[in-house]
C-alpha cells in the first residue's frame, strides 16, 4: 500500500547517482504514489539516455522544460502542482537514500505533530570528500533529531531557517498557504520557505533518522561563488534575514572545525580550512552587495551566472 506522498526531483545532467537513487527509490519501505521528475532538457542525445533512466522509477512521471525555463523555486512548484498527495518529498538527483525507510523517517516525523510543515533528513558525507567536509556535515547534520520553532530564534539565529530541499517533506496545506517557493530566486527557496512556515507559528522537523548520501569537494573558486549566491539571496530578502544571527554561526563552525583537526593531530590541514573559510567569507560579502557590482562581475562570481540574464 502506498502511502500519501508523492516526490519532486529537478534533473538535470546527472551522474551515475541518479541510477542509485532511482533503485532506492523502488525499495523504500514506504513507496511514494508517484515521483515526479522535472527533465531539464540539454538538447542533446544526452536528454533520451536520462529519458530512459528516469523511466526505471517505479510510479515515474516525466514532465521536460527547456533550460531558459528553469527556476530553482518555479520548477518546484510545477512539479507540486502535479500533486494531490498529502505530503510532497522534494529531493536532488544526486542525494542517494542509505536505507530503504527514508520516506517511512520522514513521515514519522511530519506526523508525529501537526503543526509540522516541513521534514528533512540528514546528508551524510561520501568518501570522496575529505576531513573539513565530513566535519561541517556532522555540524550542520548532526546525529540526534530535533524540532525548530519561532522560539528558537535567539538561541540558533538563522539555523532557525535551515533546511534543505536536497531532502526535504512537505505538508500540501502548509506549503499552499505558504503560497509555494519563491520565483526566480538564485539559490535558498528552501530556507526561505522555512522563514515562511516558522514565522507562521509551525515548526521545522530534523529527522536525523532520515538519511542520504550527498556532498561535494567544492574548489576555492566553487565555494566563492556558493556563498556569493546564498548572500545574494539573503540580500534580496533582507526582510527574513536582517536582524538575525548568521555570519557568527559560520565562525563558530571554523573554531570547532580547526578544534576537530587539531584534536585528531591533523592540524596540517589548517592552512587549507583557513582558505575554504576566506573564499567563503569573500564571496559572501560580495554577494551582500550584489547590487553594486555590474553584471559581468555578478555573473563570474556567481554559480548560477544564467540568472543576471
Amino acid at each position: 500500500m502506498r502511502a500519501n506522498v508523492d516526490m519532486i526531483i529537478p534533473v538535470y545532467r546527472p551522474d551515475e547517482k541518479l541510477e542509485r537513487l532511482i533503485q532506492k527509490i523502488n525499495s523504500q519501505t514506504v513507496p511514494p504514489a508517484h515521483i515526479f521528475f522535472m527533465q531539464t532538457l540539454t538538447g542533446t542525445a544526452e536528454d533520451q539516455r536520462v529519458r530512459e533512466i528516469l523511466e526505471r522509477a517505479e510510479h515515474g512521471v516525466v514532465k521536460t522544460l527547456e533550460k531558459k525555463e528553469f527556476d530553482h523555486g518555479g520548477t518546484r512548484n510545477q512539479g507540486a502542482a502535479l500533486s494531490q498527495a498529502e505530503y510532497m518529498l522534494f529531493m536532488t538527483q544526486d542525494a542517494v537514500p542509505v536505507d530503504n525507510m527514508l520516506i517511512e523517517k520522514l513521515l514519522e516525523a511530519m506526523e508525529a505533530d501537526e503543526k509540522t510543515a516541513t521534514a528533512y533528513g540528514r546528508q551524510l558525507p561520501d568518501d570522496k570528500v575529505g576531513v573539513i567536509e565530513r566535519y561541517t556535515r556532522e555540524f550542520n547534520y548532526p546525529p540526534e533529531s530535533s524540532t525548530k520553532t519561532k522560539e528558537d530564534l535567539p538561541e540558533l539565529g538563522i539555523k532557525t531557517y535551515f533546511c534543505s530541499n536536497v531532502c526535504a517533506m512537505y505538508r500540501r496545506k502548509v506549503y499552499e498557504q505558504m503560497g509555494g517557493f519563491v520565483l526566480h530566486t538564485i539559490f535558498n527557496e528552501d530556507m526561505i520557505m522555512a522563514s515562511k512556515v516558522i514565522q507562521a507559528g509551525y515548526q521545522i522537523a530534523y529527522a536525523a533518522e532520515a538519511q542520504v548520501v550527498h556532498a561535494h569537494k567544492y574548489t576555492y573558486r566553487e565555494q566563492f561563488r556558493r556563498n556569493f549566491d546564498l548572500a545574494v539571496s539573503q540580500r534580496q530578502y533582507h526582510e527574513i534575514f536582517d536582524g538575525i544571527r548568521s555570519e557568527s554561526e559560520g565562525i563558530r563552525l571554523v573554531k570547532k572545525t580547526m578544534k576537530y583537526l587539531i584534536s585528531r593531530g591533523e592540524w596540517y590541514l589548517i592552512p587549507d580550512l583557513v582558505f575554504q573559510s576566506g573564499f567563503k567569507f569573500l564571496g559572501y560579502r560580495f554577494g551582500k552587495k550584489y547590487d553594486r557590482l555590474p553584471r559581468g562581475i555578478r555573473r563570474r562570481f556567481s554559480m548560477n551566472p544564467s540568472y543576471w540574464n
